[in-house]
């Protein structure tokens, strides 16, 4: 992770070295400039007036990314062949719009390349985010936001006693579509994260009209 650091001089009364004026040691309220970025510059004070150096650090805070390009970026340079694959996906953000898309493959791609879909407010995010994708890509300086899951499922019957679900889940067997278990209970389990979907999968199943519940952290 880089850093930027800064120097201050303390002496022994508390005090800290003005490096505006360069002409006393003062309250830190008082000093119109108490740091500077040049660490000999810090040292020379300490040699003409004495004092300790005080080095501040200023931690660049790494960029946060949605779950979904985390896992596009993984899945992408994951490729090989001799390939600088991370330099090529930072390549692919910077075209987003000038008529490529990340969505697009390369010729070095074969089938059996995995690289995860991205839906239309995805490539609209990546569009409008291009520089802090780009920095994140390359760098890999970043932390993941957690995105939200829902449970999606139909009310059959109407609103009942006994109500009857019709609850939604991705497909084991057929991947990319969606199947449909009746249940009394909206439930996470048994199918675990099958039963679980993003917004995004809520668009892309055109599950939007459904009801939706929040996964919890304990149930993920």
């Amino acid at each position: 992770m880089s850093e930027e650091k800064l120097y201050a001089v303390k002496n022994d009364e508390g005090k800290y070295w003005d490096f505006e004026d360069r002409d006393d040691f003062w309250e830190l309220t008082y000093a119109s400039c108490p740091t500077t970025d040049n660490e000999l510059d810090a040292k020379d004070v300490i040699h003409d007036h004495g004092g300790h150096i005080v080095t501040f650090v200023e931690e660049t805070k790494p960029l946060v990314v949605p779950e979904w390009f985390d896992k596009w970026l993984d899945a992408f340079c994951r490729q090989g062949d001799g390939y600088s694959w991370r330099g090529l996906a930072v390549g692919r953000i910077l075209q987003q719009g000038w008529g490529k898309s990340i969505n697009d493959s390369y010729k070095a791609f074969d089938s059996h390349w995995a690289i995860p879909h991205v839906e239309n407010k995805q490539v609209d995010y990546v569009l409008n985010h291009k520089k802090e994708l780009m920095v994140a890509a390359l760098t890999g300086n970043y932390t993941v936001a957690k995105e939200k899951k829902y449970l999606v499922h139909k009310v059959l019957g109407g609103k009942q006693k006994h109500e009857l679900f019709a609850q939604a889940y991705r497909s084991s067997i057929y991947p990319g579509t969606v199947s449909w278990i009746l249940t009394t209970e909206v439930t996470n389990k048994p199918n675990g994260s099958f039963a679980q979907f993003t917004e995004a999968e809520i668009e892309h199943y055109d599950l939007q009209d459904c009801e939706k519940e929040e996964v919890t952290d304990d149930e993920q």
